[in-house]
């Protein structure tokens, strides 16, 4: 596909355009979807060394109704596995943070910072808590570390905190996407269960990635939307 610029402002006019492209099981299918997304919760991935573990968890979001996925780059660079993420991807929001000065992790936290996100690494470290006393009374991110040393020690000092799943074999830890899978669901539950009024996305959020979507799965979309402006002028 032709590579775009992200539609900033929603044109409904433009949607119902592109939407005569798409058949009506899809867009019912779209709107089920739309109307369980959240932002409420996300997840953080911290320089991954596997791309089929990333690709997982992007399926798993995707699975649990989280809209946004955020990935810190140190040493390794993500690239999506679309044998495993099986479409997922082009459903959710990547968020790749990586500054040659070493300040992904601060160029992620501050973003998530300032839409009101509480930080948790997960670890199964001495003063982490367990997830049943984690509540999503707030907006959530929690951060996945990589798979030989987990979160960096600098996630650990800059999170809010820490939280582990209890284990109760030899094994200390999880595969991250048994992990994440075990999380989202724990935590996603709860926060349905609070009923947030901000829970699920806002009508002008819901907008904005109906448009996104239709451009993904409209073929050829970038010569319809070429076809519209051209007839609007």
């Amino acid at each position: 596909m032709k590579e775009r610029e992200p539609l900033l402002e929603f044109d409904q006019r433009l949607l119902e355009y592109l939407g005569q492209y798409i058949t009506e099981h899809k867009k019912s299918v779209m709107e089920k979807v739309l109307s369980q997304r959240t932002r409420f919760i996300t997840v953080v991935l911290e320089d991954i060394f596997k791309p089929h573990n990333a690709s997982a968890v992007i399926r798993t979001c995707d699975c649990f109704g989280l809209q946004d996925i955020h990935v810190i780059e140190k040493t390794n660079q993500y690239k999506i596995n679309p044998y495993v993420t099986r479409g997922a991807s082009q459903w959710v929001d990547l968020h790749k943070y990586f500054r040659q000065d070493g300040s992904s992790v601060d160029a992620c936290f501050g973003a998530l910072k300032s839409k009101g996100y509480k930080i948790y690494g997960t670890s199964p470290a001495p003063t982490s808590i367990s997830i049943y006393d984690l509540e999503p009374s707030e907006k959530l991110a929690l951060v996945f570390g990589n798979e030989h040393e987990g979160i960096s020690e600098e996630v650990k000092q800059k999170s809010d905190g820490l939280v582990h799943i209890p284990m109760l074999g030899f094994t200390d830890s999880f595969n991250i996407s048994v992990s994440a899978s075990i999380f989202l669901y724990d935590l996603v539950k709860k926060a349905r269960a609070y009923q947030h009024p901000d829970f699920y996305l806002s009508e002008e959020e819901k907008n904005l990635l109906r448009m996104k979507w239709y451009r993904e799965i409209v073929k050829h979309s970038y010569l319809h939307e070429k076809m519209y402006w051209k007839l609007k002028e």
